[in-house]
């Protein structure tokens, strides 16, 4: 799985561009025109200073790429990203590279986001996160910093996404922790060959990783009441002991045996019954629904 990491530009550096295009359009709009305009300039903040909480607009349509500025903008107004959560790399000496510095993100934010957001079904659709790394150029002038952020790459939403870990009672954080750790260990863990054959090893990494977060999920299952939530942790009880033969496996045939009922077993339309029961957020993710589906 893919996380897209829109890269800090240098420290210090910033431009700002309003473009008030005055045509054939009547008094009125133009000078809304101008107002907008004019909002946007005084809103214009440098990466740098941004904060958690923070929401705020890309100045470009893409996001990813090196960034000078944000549009900072009040929650309650459409936006397309928040930062979720901040963090200092420790690393010491020279600029490590762009790959080094974004393993450090998708490492860390995605900790970060689940303590500002813990359930990521309650996120608008199309909202994924990313981040805000350090540059080479800006490294050298003592940058270490990571935003870490939910940004939609595609229209936007209204409202901040803070739904914190102290606002949820025991049993849904303790639901949602293990639900959560599941799921980065399916995907975080995911090889890059494409086929079990090229990499037998990694696949039996990956399915130890998610058999082990399994098992702390149903320990923490087991002190949770009630009927669905206890029909979901036979299932996935069953679901444990399907990866962990396919972390066992002798040779690729007996890997693909136990793998296809294992990545069945976790189908998250199969939590809806218990999420409810819970009080959480009932809708699966399109990305989550599209890949259970194919």
């Amino acid at each position: 799985m893919t996380i897209r990491a829109p890269f800090r530009s240098p420290r210090g550096i910033s431009a700002v561009v309003a473009l008030l295009a005055v045509g054939a359009a009547g008094c009125s709009d133009v000078v809304d025109s101008a107002k907008n305009g004019a909002t946007k300039a005084a809103r214009q903040r440098s990466v740098f200073s941004l904060s958690t909480g923070d929401c705020y607009n890309p100045n470009s349509e893409k996001i990813e790429g090196e960034a000078l500025a944000i549009e900072l903008v009040p929650c309650d107004e459409p936006h397309r990203g928040q930062v979720v959560g901040e963090f200092n790399i420790e690393e010491k000496g020279g600029f490590p590279g762009d790959e080094a510095v974004t393993a450090i993100a998708d490492e860390r934010c995605p900790a970060e986001a689940g303590e500002f957001a813990p359930d990521t079904w309650a996120l608008p659709e199309g909202v994924g996160l990313s981040y805000y790394t350090p540059t080479a150029e800006s490294w050298a002038t003592g940058d270490r910093a990571v935003s870490c952020t939910y940004t939609k790459e595609s229209g936007e939403f209204t409202g901040s996404l803070k739904a914190g870990a102290k606002s949820l009672k025991p049993e849904q954080k303790t639901y949602l922790n293990g639900a959560n750790a599941v799921y980065d260990a399916l995907w975080m863990n995911q090889p890059e060959a494409e086929n079990v054959e090229e990499d037998l090893e990694g696949y039996k990494a990956q399915a130890d990783a998610v058999a082990t977060a399994l098992d702390a999920h149903l320990d923490g299952l087991r002190g949770i009441e009630g009927t669905e939530t206890g029909k979901l942790r036979s299932r996935l009880e069953e679901t444990a002991g399907h990866w962990k033969d396919a972390a066992k496996a002798s040779d690729a045939e007996a890997f693909y045996v136990a793998y296809d009922p294992a990545f069945t077993g976790l189908d998250p339309n199969d939590t809806v019954a218990a999420r409810k029961e819970l009080g959480l957020a009932t809708t699966v993710p399109a990305d989550d629904a599209e890949v259970w589906a194919s």
